[in-house]
């Protein structure tokens, strides 16, 4: 729940040793996703940079389910066709994929080179669930929740990317938003009820 967010980030700070005017950047996860987990957690982040005086970075959620997943160096693939699981090691390729209701699925494949350099290699498309069982067939491996591969978004994996993150730069706090993949469920009903983007609204 909403509430609860700056009180764990408080409960973390404290578990580490690490008080608020020590904090030297924010790294949000800049979807996509849930519109309105997306808009709590960018709301907060933003909150935070702005309090301490720190710079604000983001980085893909889509990257983060892969980077996050425990055992990155040697995941496990299962095989529809041989019906056996085995190691991948790095160099690899992923489908990385999250929920984005409606039956279908936020995916992009994500590379990881032998030097653990870790990027979207192709751009983000909305697929469905016939298309992550094709990917699997052809030979790639499809990592997110509920998949052979079963891996969420996580901070952990922020530890592997945060030369890469701050080497893309710090956000704009006045203008940054996450990438939610697609409009807002709400906001669809409006649109469809008056005929017109919501945008367009003066």
């Amino acid at each position: 729940r909403e509430e609860r967010v700056l009180p764990f980030v408080a409960e973390c700070l404290e578990e580490c040793g690490v008080t608020v005017s020590q904090i030297a950047r924010v790294v949000c996860g800049a979807g996509p996703g849930s519109f309105t987990s997306l808009r709590i957690a960018a709301s907060v982040a933003k909150g935070i940079a702005v309090g301490v005086g720190c710079p604000l970075f983001s980085v893909s959620s889509l990257v983060l389910t892969v980077t996050g997943w425990p055992e990155l160096a040697a995941i496990p693939q299962h095989s529809e066709v041989a019906g056996e699981s085995q190691p991948i090691r790095v160099p690899a390729r992923y489908l990385s994929v999250l929920p984005a209701m409606r039956g279908e699925w936020y995916a992009a494949e994500i590379a990881v080179t032998a030097g653990r350099k870790i990027e979207a290699s192709s751009a983000l498309r909305i697929v469905g669930e016939g298309s992550l069982r094709e990917a699997e067939l052809a030979g790639l491996p499809v990592i997110g929740p509920g998949q052979a591969l079963d891996a969420r978004p996580h901070a952990r994996g922020v530890a592997l990317l945060l030369d890469a993150i701050v080497a893309g730069g710090a956000e704009n706090n006045e203008t940054w938003e996450p990438e939610y993949g697609r409009l807002a469920e709400a906001q669809v009903k409006w649109e469809a009820a008056h005929g017109r983007s919501l945008s367009s609204d003066g």
